[in-house]
C-alpha cells in the first residue's frame, strides 16, 4: 500500500444497512469510495456498542480497497491481534483509551497492521508529538465519539498544527465526524487527506439504488478540489 497525500473518502459503515453489509460495501466501492471505515465501539470508552472482530472478518472478503478499523474501546491491547487477524489494514487506537499508548502502537505494528492514533476534540495535537515516528495515521475527531450524524466541531487549527508536526513523514491525517461538502474543504485545506463520512455518503441511497452514494462521494471530493 503506497503512501500518498491525495484526498481519500472513507465511508463509515456505521451509516450503512446493518442487515446487508456485504452489498453495501460493494456498492460504496463501486461508487468511488477509497477506503472503508469501521467504527468499533464498546459502550465503555464511548456511549454506544457497534462491531467486533467477527464482523470485521465477515466483511473483509467484500472489501477490495482498505479496511480502516477505528477502535473506540478501552482497554485496546487485548483485542489488537483479533482485529489484525480479521483483516484490518489500519488499526487506530485512542490516545485517551489507556495509560501506555506507546505499547499499544507497538502492538498494532507487531500485529502486521498499520498503526493509527486518534484524538478526541478536547485532546491537543501535542499529545501525539512523541508518536509521529511510530504511526501511519493520526485521526482527528471532529465530534465527540459515540454516534453518527453529530454536528461538526471545528478542529482546523489542530489539523494545521499536526500537518506542521508531521512534516515529510509518511503519516496520514484522517478526519472523523461531521464531514460533508461544507466541512471537508476546511480540514483538507488544513492538511487532512483521509475524510471519514457516514450519513453524508449514505444519505438518500441504498443497495437497490446506489447512485446517490456516488453523487454524495463526488460532492465531497468536488468541494475539496474546488477549494484547493
Amino acid at each position: 500500500m503506497s503512501f500518498d497525500r491525495t484526498v481519500k473518502i472513507a465511508p463509515s459503515i456505521l451509516s450503512a444497512d446493518f442487515a446487508d453489509f456485504g452489498r453495501e460495501i460493494q456498492a460504496i466501492e463501486a461508487q468511488g469510495a477509497d477506503w472503508v471505515h469501521v467504527d468499533v465501539m464498546d459502550g465503555h470508552f464511548v456511549p454506544n456498542v457497534t462491531f467486533g472482530p467477527q464482523l470485521c472478518k465477515a466483511i473483509r472478503p467484500h472489501i477490495k480497497t482498505v479496511m480502516d478499523v477505528h477502535l473506540m474501546i478501552a482497554p485496546v491491547d487485548p483485542y489488537i491481534d483479533a482485529f489484525a487477524e480479521a483483516g484490518a489494514d489500519f488499526i487506530t487506537a485512542h490516545v485517551e483509551a489507556g495509560p501506555h499508548i506507546h505499547r499499544t502502537v507497538q502492538a498494532i505494528r507487531a500485529s502486521g497492521a498499520k498503526a493509527g492514533v486518534a484524538l478526541n476534540p478536547g485532546t491537543p495535537a501535542e499529545s501525539v508529538s512523541h508518536l509521529l515516528d511510530m504511526v501511519d495515521l493520526v485521526c482527528v475527531m471532529t465530534v465527540n465519539p459515540g454516534f453518527g450524524g453529530q454536528k461538526f466541531i471545528d478542529m482546523t487549527d489542530k489539523v494545521r498544527r499536526l500537518r506542521q508536526m508531521i512534516g515529510d513523514r509518511p503519516v496520514h491525517i484522517e478526519i472523523d465526524g461531521g464531514v460533508d461538502p461544507t466541512t471537508a474543504p476546511l480540514v483538507a485545506g488544513a492538511g487532512a487527506d483521509v475524510l471519514v463520512a457516514g450519513s453524508a455518503v449514505f444519505r438518500g441511497g441504498s443497495v437497490a439504488d446506489p447512485a446517490p452514494y456516488g453523487a454524495n462521494i463526488a460532492a465531497i471530493r468536488s468541494a475539496v478540489e474546488g477549494a484547493a
